[in-house]
């Protein structure tokens, strides 16, 4: 969907089209950009930006506080959809998803005209336009979707497949952020298919495991299929605060709070978690995560509460000022027998800090 959370308040506010619109917190509170409209693009701003430093960017900007009801509500519109045309749905977030369309309820024989039926049908059932893109594998179809935003449309047939692997840039992946992006240029690696010119023990002296990864792009390789049923791997919440947080009895019971919330969201969903993570951001931003594991899972709040409560003491909160909090439960299972401990696929996602 494009710029999703503010079309639909430009959609329901006839007031707010054709102007630089933003969806957000209050930048006097540290607020931050959820969403923004293209016209506020039009002046730099971006989402997940300070909302101060999209106010300075764009005096003119219209803040709107979020109401995500309403954007879950359009989304499973769309996705309502997209499930009567293919069983094949892998959700990214509220306002994106993978579709296999190979078999397809409209017998459509081409990916470029089930993607243009789509974006019709999403047009007509909610007034809002969503971009697509269409290739032979996830990681092309990501790149395409955004690559003629908004409405946009842009296939990668395969016979194309090399030339639009050769004008992409390193940093134009999903997952590259800036400092790999850094350190691939600092190798003379500007191009994905600069990639190609180095051995896989070289990559891993640049990214680590993310070396096959990282080659297999580099040739438009990409054997993950689209899972309808991709499991929900965690789950919790956080806060920045409008003022720094330096009392520790207030942070405990800050933290004390975020855990009971992800322990009621267990007891709701009838799952159980085997790990407790937090998440301090200190005033300088530097940002660190703590997790503690049990062989036995628990949906438990006094148990989950204590252990998030014990990991503060493995940081520096208390004695540093504390800008955001955050609590998340992890290795979520459908039953708390006792189950041994085993290794980690190599599949599977790392929390970054641990």
């Amino acid at each position: 969907m494009d710029a999703f959370y503010a079309s639909v308040e430009q959609r329901d506010n006839p007031a707010l089209r054709g102007k630089p619109v933003v969806v957000g917190g209050d930048p006097s509170k540290r607020g931050v950009v959820a969403a923004a409209s293209y016209e506020a693009r039009a002046y730099g701003v971006r989402s997940a930006i300070p909302m101060s430093r999209a106010v300075r960017l764009c005096p003119a900007l219209i803040i709107v506080r979020p109401d995500f009801e309403k954007y879950r509500a359009v989304s499973q519109q769309v996705f309502a959809i997209y499930r009567s045309v293919t069983a094949l749905v892998e959700p990214l977030s509220l306002d994106e998803a993978y579709l296999d369309a190979t078999e397809n309820a409209w017998g459509e024989a081409l990916g470029v005209t089930v993607a243009r039926r789509l974006k019709a049908a999403i047009k007509d059932a909610t007034g809002l336009t969503a971009s697509a893109g269409v290739a032979p594998n996830k990681f092309l179809a990501k790149i395409a979707s955004g690559w003629q935003k908004p409405d946009g449309l842009t296939v990668i047939a395969p016979e194309r497949i090399e030339s639009f692997l050769q004008g992409l840039p390193v940093d134009a992946l999903w997952g590259v952020g800036p400092k790999t992006a850094a350190r691939l240029r600092a190798h003379g690696i500007d191009k994905l298919v600069d990639v190609r010119a180095h051995s896989l023990d070289q990559l891993r002296e640049i990214v680590g495991s993310a070396a096959e990864w990282l080659r297999d792009l580099s040739l438009g390789i990409d054997e993950r299929p689209v899972d309808p049923n991709e499991e929900r791997k965690s789950a919790g919440s956080e806060c920045t605060y409008e003022k720094d947080l330096t009392d520790l009895s207030r942070i405990r019971a800050e933290i004390d709070e975020m855990a009971r919330d992800a322990a009621r969201w267990l007891e709701t969903r009838a799952i159980f978690a085997r790990t407790v993570v937090i998440k301090v951001r200190y005033e300088d931003f530097t940002t660190v995560t703590r997790s503690q594991s049990e062989v036995r899972p628990t949906r438990d709040p006094d148990a989950i509460a204590a252990r998030a409560i014990a990991l503060l003491d493995k940081t520096e909160a208390g004695r540093r000022p504390v800008r955001l909090l955050g609590v998340s439960v992890h290795n979520l299972e459908e039953s708390d027998a006792h189950r041994p401990k085993r290794a980690a696929r190599d599949d599977e996602p790392r929390l970054p800090g641990l």
